[in-house]
């Protein structure tokens, strides 16, 4: 195993160098990814918070593009007062290169306030595809996350009736690939006896493990795993001993060990850190060339 702390990039003189080091993944077989990608939720500002900067938020949307990320993580129910992460994707990247996959998510319904108020029933679905479709300038969406249970996790409910909806939009041409999000081990299930899944997107990092059974599935049926708040999201303090030990042995933030963990962790994992700052997706993506030992391993997957 070769270990390497994160160093300069290999060639500063050029921006569109990108990170090495994530490893790729190949989504249904058939795209390829690197495991370190973008997520686009908090370019339009904060869920329910002041409105994001279109200036800044295009230009991080483009450098991350630069910096090799190739799997942009986004959805139609990310806006702020203002902003809606879809226009500025498509002000920032359109036309879209043809190496960029674009995932989006339907399921949840927001309201203009922000509220996420319902689920889209099954005759709600073809509509919120329709409005990714319009909103990115698309004929087809690369890949489409059936997302359950609101801001909640852990439900049982079927998903059945939703899925099926989806899997006939993706045989009319509408949507490449399935995936679905905020899932169980009996719901991952039920929908692949549906169609086809290429990636799960599900709550998990180095401080928060209790979806590591799913994690493990997903890499041996050839699956990705797409965590979110990986980074804590705001709601977890990205903080502990074990944590701050790798980071400084490192040379390296707890961000970076964090993402790098991840993809260590687990060949399915793909990345797909979120940010509206420069400077933090710098060091995200710079997250790629950082190479965790057995050692760190053990550490992090330690209980404090």
């Amino acid at each position: 195993m070769t270990f390497s702390s994160i160093g300069p990039d290999p060639d500063p003189a050029s921006p569109s160098s990108p990170a090495p080091g994530p490893g790729t993944f190949e989504l249904g077989g058939t795209v390829t990814v690197p495991r370190l990608g973008f997520g686009a939720m908090q370019l339009p500002g904060r869920w329910s918070g002041p409105a994001g900067d279109t200036a800044k938020a295009v230009a991080v949307a483009r450098r991350a593009v630069e910096l090799g990320a190739r799997h942009i993580d986004t959805a139609a129910f990310y806006f702020s007062d203002t902003h809606r992460a879809n226009d500025l994707l498509r002000e920032a990247l359109y036309p879209y290169p043809a190496d960029v996959t674009i995932a989006t998510k339907v399921g949840p319904l927001r309201d203009e306030t922000g509220e996420m108020y319902a689920e889209a029933r099954p005759d709600q679905l073809r509509a919120e595809v329709e409005r990714n479709l319009e909103d990115l300038g698309v004929d087809t969406l690369d890949l489409v996350n059936l997302r359950v249970g609101r801001l909640g996790s852990g439900l049982a409910e079927s998903l059945g009736e939703r899925f099926a909806v989806l899997a006939a939009l993706r045989d009319e041409g509408l949507i490449r690939q399935l995936g679905v999000s905020n899932v169980t081990a009996g719901q991952l299930a039920e929908a692949r006896s549906i169609a086809p899944v290429v990636a799960v997107q599900n709550r998990f990092g180095v401080l928060d493990q209790a979806d590591a059974a799913l994690v493990d599935e997903c890499a041996d049926a050839g699956i990705a795993y797409m965590p979110f708040f990986a980074l804590g999201g705001g709601h977890t303090e990205l903080a502990g001993e074990n944590l701050r030990k790798v980071a400084e042995r490192h040379g390296a933030t707890a961000h970076q060990v964090a993402l790098a963990w991840g993809l260590a962790r687990s060949p399915s994992i793909v990345q797909i850190p979120g940010t509206a700052s420069l400077a933090h997706l710098e060091e995200n993506m710079a997250a790629g060339r950082l190479a965790l030992d057995e050692d760190d391993m053990a550490l992090l997957g330690r209980r404090e």
